[in-house]
């Protein structure tokens, strides 16, 4: 029987021998050859497969009723297995989704945009991503550095003052602010509501709408804000409105319209409808749960 100093030996040599052979006899791989005789049309983009249309149960017992389903709803449904594990299209669409995700929460707003705009741009309290993901109280407040250009910049006394906030979705509005706040500004023009100062908020949480509202002292305030990101989207936006907003107010005076993107709301639409809204607030004086549509 071997000794186990002499099996360590043995199992030593074996790799030696194994590592030497690779070296001599194993062929050199290019692997930049490899690169550029690749092209991207040989590779399919997993997200523009539509996973509505997609059927990877071999066999369905009925086909009509699993896409009806899957037409109703954006969860995955009847994504299939190998073995107990998820299939590798499947696995690598999550992947891809969840890095969707993770991009439209950490990205910033470019400036590109917000100069198109013509939005200025204040921050709150909050230094940057990190502090604002685990610190929501700063994302709340504003130092005195902001408040006075918040006061400079915007008119004072509007009846509607409206701004965009990233949150925690920067890809909600880049993908929505070009259509949906004209289409407020416009909607508001046509019932002769005079609109205050729009402009962009960095690293903001809804309740600094609050503080905005003291601010410019104005009757009804509205925010555009990127929402949490999910698997099925990282572009949807709200918007909270609220009559006469005020610090430390509670939740349900604000209004919320919400799931505004190309698969849910339209921007435009969901412009159209926040202006006949915000419209009723300030005929009834009052919004949230005081607001009866």
């Amino acid at each position: 029987m071997l000794s186990e100093v002499q099996l360590k030996k043995i199992i030593e040599k074996v790799i030696t021998e194994i590592s030497v052979g690779d070296k001599v006899k194993g062929p050199e791989v290019d692997v930049k050859a490899i690169d550029e005789t690749l092209d991207d049309k040989d590779v399919p983009d997993i997200t523009e497969i539509d996973l509505k249309a997609q059927v990877l149960v071999p066999n369905p017992e009925n086909l009509e009723g699993l896409l009806r389903m899957k037409q109703s709803t954006p969860a995955r449904i009847g994504v299939w297995r190998a073995g107990p594990r998820y299939m590798t299209e499947t696995l690598l669409r999550f992947r891809a989704d969840h890095a969707v995700a993770m991009d439209a929460v950490f990205t910033d707003v470019s400036e590109k945009l917000l100069k198109e705009m013509n939005l200025f741009s204040v921050k709150t309290r909050c230094k940057n991503k990190d502090e604002y993901l685990t610190r929501p109280d700063l994302g709340r407040k504003f130092d005195e550095e902001a408040i006075e250009i918040i006061k400079k910049s915007c008119i004072k006394k509007p009846q509607v003052q409206i701004y965009a906030s990233d949150g925690l979705s920067s890809t909600a509005i880049e993908a929505n602010i070009k259509d949906i706040l004209p289409a407020i500004m416009q909607g508001l023009e046509v019932y002769g509501v005079k609109v205050g100062t729009p402009f962009f908020v960095k690293y903001g949480r809804v309740p600094a709408m609050d503080v905005i509202s003291e601010v410019t002292e104005a009757d009804v305030t509205c925010v555009l804000i990127g929402e949490r990101p999910g698997l099925a989207t990282g572009e949807s936006m709200s918007a909270y409105i609220a009559y006469k907003a005020t610090v430390n107010m509670p939740e349900s005076r604000r209004t919320v319209v919400s799931n505004i993107h190309k698969g849910g709301t339209p921007a435009v639409e969901a412009g159209a409808h926040i202006a006949d809204i915000i419209k009723q607030m300030l005929d009834k004086k009052a919004s949230g749960l005081d607001l009866k549509l």
